[in-house]
């Protein structure tokens, strides 16, 4: 039996990821400040200039790519609600965000403590994704489960975050708000 695909499951997208990027927000700077160096002085193996990249990303730069990203999100969802959850762009979108809810996890795993985004990847992240794949699924817009999916998922998921983090650094530089290393410049 065929369902409709309806607003909870497309637009549902982006109040998903709102939730798992408020809780990046709320916490980013305070996990930069404390646990970077706990983790570097953990992980030597880790090259430098990733250390490096991690910490001087300041509190407002994160916000405006933390913006772009919900552009992004946005856009995917309202073409999955346009399509009835039939879009690539919506399925490929849908796909990251809950393999990315994995690697938040991963994440923690690997660091042993906290990691932003850990606490709503298993609460809100990977369950909203699977819910909503199951109602597609129902609804016949989802074809079946190929490895190629996920390999795209999380493409699509690494080049937004590269994509959201490039023009907060320009958009940044622009308005002449260079980040000092190591402190956070949240108004």
């Amino acid at each position: 039996m065929s369902e409709r695909v309806g607003p909870a499951v497309t637009l549902g997208l982006l109040a998903a990821w709102a939730l798992n990027d408020i809780e990046e927000l709320a916490t980013m700077d305070r996990f930069t400040r404390e646990r970077l160096p706990v983790l570097r002085a953990r992980l030597p193996r880790v090259p430098e200039r990733i250390w490096r990249s991690m910490a001087t990303v300041d509190g407002r730069e994160f916000a405006v790519a933390v913006g772009v990203m919900g552009a992004i999100v946005a856009a995917a969802a309202a073409d999955g609600h346009r399509t009835g959850g039939r879009s690539a762009f919506y399925r490929t979108t849908l796909d990251g965000f809950g393999l990315h809810g994995l690697v938040h996890l991963a994440q923690a795993a690997a660091t042993r403590g906290y990691t932003p985004g850990v606490l709503t990847s298993p609460t809100v992240v990977v369950p909203f994704t699977l819910w909503a794949r199951t109602r597609l699924r129902r609804a016949g817009a989802l074809p079946p489960a190929r490895p190629r999916d996920a390999v795209r998922g999380l493409a699509l998921a690494g080049a937004a975050t590269v994509v959201s983090h490039t023009l907060a650094r320009r958009l940044m530089a622009r308005t002449g708000r260079r980040p000092v290393p190591g402190r956070s410049h949240r108004p």
